[in-house]
């Protein structure tokens, strides 16, 4: 659920990646949409398809540029990954994000996991030049001439990672699609702009129909100190009912309990504390208990003995 997110209904999640910039710290508390996170599902089988030793942000570039089909996409993944993991100087290098977007851009017939992990990539980078590619490829998106669905998702990912103001129109207009998938990503993308219009939109996420729409709007809710988020939150902290969706496992369950609790240590609510204090003593999990505890001690409680 949380490139990270914790996991979604449906499938383990790979951690968020880490942005430099006070506006990408909210996603860490968001449940993340299920297609995104399943790129951690892959990645074993990636490792060990390039050689990767030596390479950097510009080596992979070229592999995607001359590379043969199966290499572009890999080289694509490489970078997104390079990018996630470097502190190299080399990315601040402009010619750099230049580059990535030109081939964002050309990359349309190509195997669709290239321009996927380019949008990956480019939400990893957070530089706001990529913004106006990624918006004109969603337009495209709108107009029903992309087909890409987790094309889609990884780029509205993206700009909620980049956090540029410049794409609330586009990420409020997705919030009302009619595919869950993508209604949830802009849901979790929104929750990185502390406006008024995107506020908005969270609330009236909250009774989206689908489980991780609601997640996403709440923990964004209840990090920028929004009550709104109660109810939900309440819901997601209450591991019997969890458990009585057939479409969460465990393991899902315990992520969304984490995230849950991450959210209600923002909040202060004595309905969430009793939750919290109920979790800290009686709940199975080791990690949930723990964090239970850190979140009543950010609150300046305990829980009981």
């Amino acid at each position: 659920m949380t490139e990270a997110p914790p996991t979604t209904q449906g499938e383990q999640a790979e951690s968020p990646p880490e942005r430099r910039g006070a506006p990408y710290l909210i996603l860490d508390l968001l449940v993340f949409p299920l297609v995104i996170v399943a790129v951690g599902v892959v990645v074993f089988v990636i490792f060990g398809l390039i050689t990767t030793e030596g390479k950097g942000p510009r080596d992979y570039l070229d592999l995607i540029r001359a590379g043969d089909s199966n290499r572009r996409w890999q080289a694509a993944f490489e970078l997104s990954k390079v990018i996630h993991e470097s502190r190299d100087p080399k990315l601040s290098d402009p010619r750099l994000v230049g580059g990535m977007v030109s081939l964002f851009e050309e990359t349309g017939g190509d195997d669709p996991r290239v321009r996927r992990f380019l949008a990956l990539a480019l939400g990893r980078l957070g530089d706001a030049r990529a913004v106006p590619a990624l918006l004109a490829y969603l337009k495209d998106v709108q107009r029903g001439e992309g087909t890409d669905s987790q094309t889609h998702i990884y780029a509205v990912w993206a700009l909620g990672a980049i956090g540029d103001a410049s794409a609330i129109p586009t990420l409020v207009a997705l919030a009302s699609s009619e595919d869950p998938g993508l209604r949830k990503t802009a849901v979790h993308a929104l929750g990185a702009f502390r406006f008024e219009e995107a506020t908005a939109v969270l609330e009236r996420a909250l009774d989206d129909p689908v489980d991780d729409v609601r997640w996403n709007a709440a923990l964004a809710l209840a990090h920028q100190g929004h009550l709104a988020a109660l109810p939900v939150l309440a819901q997601m902290l209450d591991r019997r009912q969890l458990s009585r969706s057939g479409a969460v496992t465990p393991d899902q369950a315990e992520e969304i309990l984490l995230q849950a609790v991450a959210g209600a240590a923002l909040l202060s609510d004595a309905s969430l504390t009793a939750r919290l204090e109920e979790l800290g003593n009686d709940d199975p999990s080791l990690k949930v208990r723990a964090a239970a505890h850190r979140s009543l001690e950010m609150q300046g409680h305990h829980a009981s003995p």
